[in-house]
């Protein structure tokens, strides 16, 4: 539960995250992934904490909320050096969370995507690290099993194994039994691949895998759709020509199929000892130097979003209208405090400075959540704290001298010039004319027409890819934040399970409706039909099919299906031709 393999790890918080959770105020997005979101927020002692929010479908399903319950209560007891500890959670809320430490350290699938395969030396540490943390875990009654290089995270005194335990709530409930795989084929043992039995040996060979993983710096089992992989997992031998004499050993044995033949974790941590030409001691110098460096930079986290309502409100009545003659020379402030008792100083302000007697709100509002003293950045955009809470050099002066009065002469003024206005206008409007009519002419002249169409022909979306409405023209990408399409923010998109072979055409930024043949598509047949969906199964589409996609930002898409391609799984792709109206359901509100 920490940074996505991505490398902007504190991405701002979009329109649709929660400002508060459990009572943590978020600060950024860490990642995402099947299970949920996972956020940055802090203690009220100002620790860094990740805060892994579950997602809607989960939390609604009974069964999962039940094992969840238990896998967190499990988890809370699991304290040991190379795991990232349970702080929080709450399993019965409308949406469950829980929170775990927050370590500032790279996944080791980021660390090798970016730096490639890490020295022997690293591995060995790596590979018994891994085993203390899963010898704590399993000690707890847990199986992780969803152990790969994304849930290993690199600090810089060790490794620490994220998100134990929390596959096995997701496994076997409603949703999953549907469609959705519980743990990541390439690194799935044979038993769990094909017949779902789950042991302790099962996290031994997901072990194995990693330690082959950061020493070749590619899985053993190949690459390719899931199903493949899964394949070669449970009927052929690891590729291990790549890797490192020393690690054989430990390596070989954990890749046992038999789960009776793989090693204890003991035996496991005195292979990497035999291994090893010098004991093997953690220690800051464990990674290498290029990997540790992008340690540094998650040190620098930005600070929770303040809440606007809890920002004092400066009054007039604090400040000094006539100053005195004598003004003491400002006091400097400590940084988070704002003196309210300083004099005004007889003299123009700068720009932008804070009026004397005026209280400035602190970084972080919320007395219970105090300012962490973590090193803070500039924020990026989306990050950005308001402007002080203050008008800007404003000063009240004295009160305006009051006006003479002269009411006889304007209340006979106002009498003449209003009998003259209605004896021109009456003299402007023909016989017969409707006198309401320009009131009739104003609502018209309010309402906003409806906006053109724009029609773009032949767009490929290849499987697992989205389209987004605002962009001119639509160009096929992948989720950006990591999330993937299927739990991403995307107008349109199209996925294909490669293990399950299910093919979907969707949306996650509105609803779909599959028009009937009856029906024409048109702005107006989309802004009428209320047969609302998100997903639509793609053997339910022929070509010419047509679908009304309402997005939430407001465009109405008529997508009109041309077909899939024929070629190999792996570059399969739909064509669609769009017509888009945007900000077509303002114009329907005028």
């Amino acid at each position: 539960m920490g940074s996505a393999p991505s490398a902007d790890f504190f991405q701002p918080l979009r329109a649709d995250d929660p400002a508060v959770v459990g009572g943590y105020r978020l600060a950024a997005v860490l990642g995402a992934g099947g299970m949920g979101k996972v956020y940055l927020s802090y203690t009220p002692g100002g620790r860094p904490i990740a805060l892994k929010v579950i997602r809607p479908e989960f939390g609604g399903d009974p069964e999962f909320r039940r094992r969840f319950q238990q896998e967190v209560r499990a988890a809370e007891r699991v304290q040991g050096l190379y795991t990232a500890p349970v702080i929080d959670s709450d399993t019965e809320g409308t949406q469950p969370w829980l929170a775990t430490a927050y370590v500032p350290g790279p996944s080791l699938a980021h660390a090798v995507a970016r730096h490639g395969a890490l020295p022997v030396r690293s591995v060995l540490l790596l590979t018994v690290g891994v085993a203390e943390a899963l010898h704590v875990i399993h000690g707890a009654g847990i199986v992780h099993r969803d152990l790969k290089p994304a849930n290993v995270l690199l600090a810089s005194d060790g490794p620490r194994v994220i998100d134990f335990g929390i596959a096995r709530a997701a496994d076997s409930t409603a949703l999953t039994s549907t469609g959705v795989s519980v743990g990541t084929p390439a690194f799935m043992a044979p038993e769990q691949a094909s017949a779902g039995t789950v042991t302790p040996a099962t996290d031994v060979f997901a072990l194995g895998q990693i330690a082959a993983f950061s020493a070749i710096g590619a899985s053993v089992f190949g690459d390719g759709p899931s199903h493949a992989v899964l394949y070669r997992i449970v009927h052929e031998d690891p590729d291990l020509s790549a890797l490192p004499e020393q690690l054989r050993p430990v390596v070989t044995r954990c890749l046992s199929r038999d789960p009776a033949d793989r090693p204890t974790l003991t035996e496991i941590i005195e292979l990497c000892n035999a291994a090893s030409e010098v004991p093997l001691r953690q220690g800051g110098d464990w990674l290498p130097r290029d990997v540790a460096g992008s340690l540094t930079e998650r040190l620098r986290l930005p600070a929770p979003m303040p809440d606007p309502a809890l920002a004092p409100t400066p009054t007039p009545t604090e400040v000094s209208p006539q100053p005195p003659a004598q003004a003491a020379a400002p006091v400097p402030a400590a940084p988070g405090y704002t003196p309210t008792d300083v004099a005004a100083a007889p003299t123009q302000a700068a720009p932008g400075a804070v009026p004397p007697g005026y209280r400035t709100p602190p970084p972080y509002a919320r007395p219970s959540y105090p300012q962490p003293s973590y090193p803070q950045p500039s924020y990026a955009p989306g990050h950005s704290t308001p402007p002080p809470f203050h008008a800007q050099g404003f000063v009240p002066g004295p009160p305006a001298p009051p006006r003479p009065q002269r009411t006889g002469l304007i209340v006979i003024g106002a009498v003449a010039a209003a009998v003259v206005g209605l004896v021109v206008l009456g003299s402007l409007l023909p016989d017969g004319s409707d006198k309401g009519g320009g009131d009739k002419a104003s609502g018209a002249a309010q309402k906003r027409p409806d906006p053109q169409p724009v029609s773009y022909q032949g767009i490929e979306v290849p499987q697992n890819h989205q389209v987004m409405f605002a962009d001119n023209p639509p160009r096929p990408a992948e989720e950006p934040t990591g999330a993937g399409v299927l739990y991403g923010h995307a107008d349109l998109f199209y996925y294909r399970d490669t293990l399950f072979g299910d093919e979907k055409f969707g949306t996650t930024n509105g609803k779909l409706v599959l028009l009937n043949n009856s029906e024409k598509g048109s702005l107006e047949t989309c802004r009428a039909v209320t047969r609302f969906t998100e997903k639509i199964g793609l053997d339910q589409l022929t070509d010419g099919s047509q679908v009304c996609v309402l997005s939430k930002a407001g465009h109405i898409t008529l997508a009109t299906f041309r077909g899939r391609s024929g070629v190999k799984e792996e570059t399969r792709f739909i064509t669609v031709d769009l017509t888009v109206w945007r900000n077509a359901e303002a114009a329907a509100k005028g």
